[in-house]
């Protein structure tokens, strides 16, 4: 039986922390579903099509990663897949509290769903697409937070040369 997982989130856009998440899950998991949600207390600057196919982009070469948009319940989405884990990653101490009660609700819809936490890497520690984009934004060096297709594509949603 194969062992199925989804990594979901925003992805808005997808960072190098976000990167080795999926990459640390993919080699646990023999099929890793990333599900891009559209987060309706976020105001995304990528629409959802645009995030996906950047995340195809940069997984090409992880032959186990599936991208799909999902939307409503995270444990329906789960439950689709025939997954047995949801993988999050954690950065810090402060999201542990939040994920937290995102676990425990989703164990009270579906109690064989089981949520893996992956601590990210030091390097990415601090890293958010929140900040990324801000950074951007105001045309700061994000070079190496995020794969150089990202990078391009950041900078031209702000319009901004090199």
């Amino acid at each position: 039986m194969e062992k199925i997982a989804v990594v979901p989130g925003s992805f808005d856009p997808v960072t190098n922390g976000h990167l080795d998440i999926i990459k640390r899950a993919a080699e646990v998991f023999d099929i890793v579903y990333v599900a891009v949600l559209n987060n309706s207390s976020k105001k995304p600057l990528f629409t959802v099509d645009e995030r996906m196919a950047l995340i195809g982009e940069v997984t090409k070469e992880i032959p186990n990663v599936r991208i799909e948009q999902s939307a409503g319940l995270l444990v329906d989405y789960a439950q689709s897949k025939n997954a047995s884990a949801i993988v999050r990653g954690l950065r810090a101490v402060s999201d542990f509290e939040y994920e937290m009660q995102i676990t425990s609700m989703n164990r009270f819809l579906d109690k064989h769903i089981e949520t893996f936490f992956i601590m990210t890497k030091n390097e990415y520690s601090f890293l958010s697409s929140s900040i990324v984009k801000e950074v951007a934004q105001y045309g700061g060096n994000i070079h190496g937070l995020v794969p150089q297709i990202i990078e391009d594509a950041l900078l031209e949603k702000f319009n901004i040369t090199k």
